[in-house]
C-alpha cells in the first residue's frame, strides 16, 4: 500500500518516480516505458506488472521547514474548542492572500452545517472576493442551499431557528426545482435561484464537484452517484490544488484528506474534534485543526479578507 510521500522504485540499476503520488494504492512498473505509477486496486488490468513486497522501494516524505514564515509550520496540532482562534484566523487570512496572489488553487469541501447554522452568507462572501476555486460538496449542501434561498428554510427549520410551514416539504420542493431546471446553473439562468452558496459559485465560474451518497433524497442532476467514478474525478480536481478548507463534512473532508499531495496546507473546522483529528492526520506537517462551529469561523474569516482588500483598493 502507497503513501502520499514521494515514492521511488528501483528499476534496472537506477530509481524510477511514482506518479501521481497516491494513498493506498499499488504501484504498477511499466517496463517498456521505465515507468513507474499508482494505480487503484480498481484500476489494475490483467497483464499490469505489480510491485510486491518493500524491497527496491525508497519514500522521501515531506520535511518540516525550519523558517516558521506560515502559520503552518507552528501549530503541529488541533485548536480545542476552548482556545481563542482569532489569531489563527488571522494568519490564515493573510496565508490565503498570498496565495491568490501566487496562483494557488484554494479548495472548500462544504458540509450541510454550512448551511444549517447560517454561515453560507460568509462563503458567499469568500466566494465573491475570489477566494474559492473549487467547491467539493455532495447532494445534501446543494439541496439546503438551495431550500435557503427559495424558501427561507434548510431541512424545514428557519434562519430564525423555528419549525417552518410545510416543514421537511420545502426540501422535496427544492429539490423538484432543480430536477425541473436540469440543475444549479438551469435554475441559476432561469433567475428562478437568485442567491445563495451555489448562485455565488454560478456567478464567479467556480468549480463545483458533486458527489452523491447512499443516503441522498434525489440525487439532483450534476451529481456523480458512481462512487468509483466520483473518486476518480475528486483525484484529477485535487491535482493542482494548493489549499484546502474541510468545513463541517466529516466523511467529505476524509475521503478529500486521503487524496491530498502532501505538500498541500489544509485546514479542518468542525465542532467535533475527534472529526478534526482523523482529518489532519493525513497531513501531519501542513494541517490546522479548529474544534469550532463553521459559523463564527468562516464570519471573522470573511471579515479579514475583506477588510484588507477593501484597504488594498
Amino acid at each position: 500500500m502507497t503513501t502520499n510521500q514521494q515514492t521511488f522504485v528501483r528499476f534496472n540499476g537506477k530509481e524510477i518516480e511514482v506518479r501521481p503520488v497516491m494513498m493506498d494504492s499499488a504501484i504498477a512498473v511499466d517496463r517498456k516505458q521505465s515507468a513507474a505509477r499508482a494505480v487503484k486496486f480498481f484500476d489494475v488490468r490483467k497483464g499490469d506488472e505489480i510491485v510486491v513486497a518493500h524491497q527496491g522501494i525508497r519514500v522521501v516524505p515531506v520535511q518540516r521547514t525550519t523558517s516558521h514564515t506560515d502559520v503552518f509550520q507552528f501549530i503541529n496540532a488541533s485548536i480545542p474548542a476552548d482556545e481563542p482562534k482569532s489569531a489563527v484566523i488571522r494568519e490564515l487570512a493573510g496565508e490565503l492572500r498570498r496565495a491568490r496572489a501566487a496562483g494557488g488553487k484554494i479548495a472548500i469541501v462544504a458540509g450541510p452545517a454550512i448551511v444549517r447554522t447560517g454561515a453560507g452568507e460568509h462563503l458567499e462572501r469568500l466566494i465573491e472576493l475570489g477566494y474559492v476555486d473549487r467547491l467539493f460538496a455532495g447532494n445534501a449542501f446543494v439541496v439546503f442551499d438551495v431550500e435557503r434561498a427559495l424558501f427561507g428554510t434548510s431541512l424545514g427549520v428557519s434562519a430564525e431557528r423555528a419549525f417552518a410551514a410545510g416543514g421537511h416539504e420545502n426540501q422535496m420542493r427544492a429539490i423538484n426545482v432543480l430536477r425541473e431546471s436540469g440543475g444549479v446553473v438551469g435554475a441559476v439562468k432561469k433567475k428562478i435561484v437568485t442567491r445563495g452558496v451555489m448562485h455565488a459559485c454560478v456567478r464567479r465560474k467556480v468549480d463545483v464537484v458533486l458527489t452523491g451518497s447512499i443516503r441522498d433524497e434525489g440525487p439532483i442532476p450534476g451529481v456523480t452517484t458512481d462512487v468509483v467514478e466520483a473518486q476518480k474525478i475528486m483525484r484529477d480536481k485535487l491535482a493542482d490544488v494548493t489549499h484546502v478548507l474541510l468545513l463541517g463534512a466529516l466523511q467529505h473532508s476524509l475521503a478529500v484528506a486521503a487524496m491530498l499531495a502532501p505538500t498541500v496546507k489544509t485546514v479542518c473546522v468542525d465542532i467535533d474534534s475527534s472529526a478534526v483529528d482523523k482529518a489532519i492526520e493525513h497531513q501531519p506537517l501542513q494541517s490546522i485543526g479548529l474544534v469550532t462551529d463553521v459559523e463564527p469561523f468562516l464570519r471573522e474569516l470573511a471579515d479579514c479578507l475583506a477588510s484588507n482588500d477593501d484597504g488594498e483598493k
